[in-house]
């Protein structure tokens, strides 16, 4: 899929990033580079995006990223709200329970919803096209990243012809993977969180309704074969088997042996298998998530395993977190030094997942006779009600520790009207605070930051919560900090916006 011609090496264009890899990661952070205004090249290795099931879940915090770059009408019928999971033992005893409730929650949207990930990178794709500044190139692999004071210069080949190219961008950012080639040049290490198990992953398509088998998704503890049974999108549905000891990779990856597995809740009758497949599942974080003008996002700095279903979901909050300070950086509105902030934030922050999802593997994967009997005597005694955790950001780009709740998603707002706010937001800096300190913020605040009074109910119980005047909520919904009085709102915004240089008066902003 190519919107444009490719570049020529002779005079390669300059564009503002390029992002190596166009999976759910790249095309978000393309369509919120976008979203900014600035230009983008998005270089894919492979054709077409790849025809099978492989991320089934995304929360509600992806949902409002999703609102930010116009998607929601694409996503449609597409998606649906998933209920949560329940872990058993091998008795069908309950362990934990973890609900996601299925009505619209604090950020607008329901707390996980069920997804096919060609569907949804799809959309992502179709929503690039509609953008002049982003050139997407398929079939052309990058092989050489060479790094200048101003800019990256970028080689690499149009895999249809053979033909070797170079582009240049202010900075690349490596969404390519796993196998990441940016974070090897880059020479950053992997720190292993200590999960690494193969499993056999099953994806079918029903053949007719099959509703005994249930919303829920179950994760069977049963020391005998671990296994999890997944509700998929529409007629969808995945299972997951541990391979243990003494199982042959060949013989376990066969139709027979899938149906004799999985013959007590599903068989060749009832539905067809549309992708099988022995997948190591990893737990690891990379040390390094910058060098210089060279950065990675996604599976290139994380993996995990899948028992969260926060794979992709950690991949687009690392796109929402980098957006807009590239944007800030870019714009001059901000020194080099905010893109350090992007790691020192998400690294604890995706860190918790993957400790929880190793955590949760540590539980279902649990063979040992002993180490079964005291787990199943701990948890059916006190049966676990899990939460979705939303842990803060690591220290950075907001007021930190001290007040408490900074580095915390906050919550999305429905007005009068209907209307959602991050909708008459937009991807931008939000000052929500009390009518009464309106006039002032209006007075105090840089164009950047939209200004809106808290004049619905569930707005003033929440800054009633947090015993706010005013809460300053940057472009990621993650909130920079408060000001407990009117005479705490400057310096709230000269900690956010510190002035530059030649730029001592500050912007006047457009109040809502």
């Amino acid at each position: 899929m190519n919107n444009k011609n490719p570049l020529s090496e002779q005079n390669p264009a300059m564009y503002d990033v390029a992002i190596v890899g166009c999976g759910p990661t790249g095309a978000v952070l393309a369509n919120l580079l976008a979203e900014c205004g600035h230009s983008v090249l998005v270089l894919e290795r492979e054709a077409g995006i790849l025809q099978l099931p492989r991320a089934i879940r995304f929360d509600a915090e992806c949902m409002r990223v999703f609102q930010s770059i116009g998607l929601l009408q694409r996503l449609g019928e597409q998606v649906s709200a998933a209920p949560g999971m329940k872990f058993v033992n091998a008795a069908g005893e309950l362990l934990i329970e973890w609900q996601r409730p299925v009505a619209l929650g604090s950020h607008g949207w329901s707390a996980c919803y069920r997804v096919h990930q060609p569907d949804l990178e799809h959309a992502l794709r179709e929503r690039l096209l509609e953008r002049p500044a982003v050139q997407l190139l398929t079939r052309h692999d990058v092989f050489a990243l060479t790094e200048h004071a101003d800019h990256v210069a970028l080689s690499y080949e149009n895999m249809r012809n053979g033909e070797l190219l170079t582009g240049r961008a202010r900075y690349v950012i490596g969404c390519d993977g796993a196998r990441s080639l940016v974070r090897r040049l880059m020479g950053s290490a992997l720190e292993d969180l200590q999960l690494h198990e193969r499993w056999l992953v099953i994806d079918f398509m029903l053949k007719r309704p099959l509703p005994e088998l249930g919303d829920y998704s179950i994760q069977y503890c049963d020391p005998q074969r671990p296994s999890t049974y997944i509700c998929g999108a529409g007629q969808r549905r995945r299972w997951e088997v541990m391979v243990m000891p003494g199982d042959d990779l060949a013989q376990i990856n066969t139709p027979e042996w899938i149906w004799a597995c999985l013959s007590r809740w599903i068989g060749p009758a009832d539905a067809e298998i549309e992708r099988s497949a022995v997948y190591m599942f990893h737990s690891v974080v990379a040390q390094q998530w910058r060098r210089g003008r060279l950065l990675i996002a996604g599976d290139a700095a994380h993996q995990t395993p899948p028992f969260m279903g926060q794979g992709m979901a950690a991949g687009i909050r690392d796109a929402a977190n980098l957006a807009w300070k590239l944007r800030a950086v870019l714009a001059g509105e901000a020194d080099d030094a905010l893109l350090d902030s992007y790691a020192s934030e998400r690294i604890p922050h995706v860190r918790e997942f993957i400790e929880g999802a190793v955590r949760f593997g540590d539980i279902i994967q649990a063979t040992d006779s002993e180490a079964v009997a005291a787990r199943d005597a701990s948890l059916s005694c006190a049966i676990e009600r899990f939460r979705t955790p939303e842990p803060a950001l690591g220290p950075g780009a907001h007021d930190g520790a001290p007040e408490g709740v900074a580095g915390q998603v906050t919550p999305q707002f429905r007005l009068a009207d209907g209307s959602l706010m991050d909708d008459v937001t937009g991807y931008r800096y939000l000052l929500l605070c009390r009518p009464e300190a309106l006039t002032l913020a209006c007075h105090l605040a840089d164009a950047s930051v939209s200004c809106r009074a808290a004049d619905e109910p569930a707005m003033r119980a929440w800054l009633d919560s947090l015993g706010a005047c005013a809460a300053l909520i940057r472009p990621d919904r993650y909130l920079h900090g408060l000001a407990h009085t009117e005479t705490d709102l400057e310096p709230l915004l000269l900690r956010a916006f510190p002035l530059t240089p030649g730029n001592s008066e500050p912007l006047r902003s457009n109040c809502a």
